[in-house]
């Protein structure tokens, strides 16, 4: 079983995912109104995405703008990012952090030698976690 996020955008889908694909990698495929059968989608809306995917290896990370007019960002839920390699996971959460709001500092904790938390410039919450493995500990 695999559960993954499908995020949505208030029409900055494609930026967002433009910047995760520079951050993490893998494959990128965006699909917006224009993609879909005439009719199908407002005129005035053809310019929004309507699925993007990033994909790389086992992860996938899925999203949209959302075509609501009366659009509300999801609360209480964060993407959750964990790698084994620190130097990533600084790296990944120095990036994300550019533009966003720190919630968290990137730092050793009990578990960990590296955990932060971060809402990045598109309003999505991050949490960057390192694997810690059975034999080093934090």
């Amino acid at each position: 079983m695999a559960f993954h996020p499908y995020l949505y955008f208030a029409g900055n889908c494609r930026q967002a995912f433009t910047r995760y694909h520079e951050i993490f990698g893998g494959e990128l495929t965006i699909m917006d109104g224009s993609d879909a059968p005439p009719g199908a989608v407002a005129p005035d809306k053809t310019d929004l995405v309507m699925h993007a995917s990033l994909n790389n290896g086992d992860e996938l990370l899925m999203a949209s703008d959302s075509y609501d007019d009366n659009f509300t960002p999801a609360q209480g839920v964060a993407v959750h990012y964990s790698t084994s390699d620190l130097e990533r996971a600084r790296s990944i959460f120095e990036q994300l952090s550019e533009g966003g709001t720190v919630t968290m500092p990137g730092q050793e904790q009990f578990w960990t030698p590296f955990y932060g938390m971060v809402t990045d410039r598109f309003g999505i919450p991050w949490q960057v976690n390192v694997e810690a493995s059975e034999d080093e500990g934090p």
